[in-house]
């Protein structure tokens, strides 16, 4: 029963910034599933060689695609190079530590090109045959910081946001077609995205005091979940957006008179990593 419920066989997956990360650990274990993965990096690199490589040593079915999604090119590289995916997942993304008056206009259209312009362009190409197909599973990768007020890390947190606006409105329109969308919002994880940052003692224990499981995450926290969300086991978890943060965001709720909660802002100058 268990073996039925997550297996992959049959399907494909496309992973965006799959060399690295959360993205690398999704692939993999979609792929560790039966799925068929394309692999993705922004450039030709060893790093997305030693991937591909791991993972076809592991007998997984697999394939890379090197483009540049903060460019229509790249984009359309991708929509022409893997034509058909039953599985999306959208983990590729650009960030810039930059107050919002830092930000010149070429920063914030690179980041906001990958981030959102090509999640958009990508489901719109993909989400067609997999309404004809009568199957389709799309995951965002989102981050804490779409909840709340990050003032260096404003653009890359109002980006974030924009993405889960669009699944939710993906998941309302295409769950009578077989298809579910839904969005992961990890919370700090130990990718070397981060290492620099983890790695200063102070910042760390700075960090760590807003995490009620007193650990960083991993990338495999956030794997199990997408596996969870592309099998059958998942078929009736359609436009949630769900937090793999330790309980990190429970620190932005407080309770209300008379029940409930309501979003708690961190203090201006706090600082939370993105999850990838």
């Amino acid at each position: 029963m268990i073996n039925q419920l997550f297996n992959l066989k049959g399907r494909t997956a496309l992973v965006t910034g799959s060399s690295r990360g959360i993205g690398r650990a999704i692939a993999m274990l979609l792929g560790e599933a039966g799925a068929q993965v394309r692999f993705h990096a922004s450039k030709p690199s060893a790093r997305l060689d030693d991937t591909l490589m791991e993972a076809k040593g592991k007998g997984i079915d697999c394939e890379s695609v090197a483009a540049d999604l903060s460019t229509p090119e790249g984009i359309e590289t991708i929509a022409q190079t893997v034509k058909e995916t039953d599985i999306l997942i959208l983990n590729a993304s650009v960030q810039a530590y930059r107050t919002l008056t830092e930000f010149d206009p070429e920063e914030f259209a690179r980041e906001f090109n990958t981030n959102v312009r090509s999640s958009f362009a990508l489901v719109k190409a993909f989400l067609p045959g997999m309404a004809k197909r009568g199957f389709g599973r799309i995951i965002t990768i989102g981050s804490v910081n779409q909840w709340k007020q990050s003032p260096r890390l404003c653009i890359y947190a109002s980006t974030k946001s924009a993405q889960v606006n669009m699944i939710m409105n993906c998941a309302r329109s295409y769950a009578k077609f077989g298809i579910t969308a839904n969005n992961i919002a990890p919370g700090v994880i130990a990718t070397d995205r981060n290492k620099a940052a983890l790695d200063d003692p102070a910042m760390a224990e700075m960090i760590m005091k807003q995490i009620p499981a007193a650990r960083f995450g991993t990338a495999e926290d956030c794997a199990g979940l997408a596996l969870l969300l592309c099998s059958d086991a998942g078929s009736y978890i359609t436009g949630a957006d769900i937090p793999v943060a330790g309980g990190m965001q429970l620190e932005h709720y407080s309770v209300k008179k008379g029940g409930g909660s309501i979003p708690q802002s961190l203090s201006p100058g706090a600082l939370l990593l993105p999850g990838n």
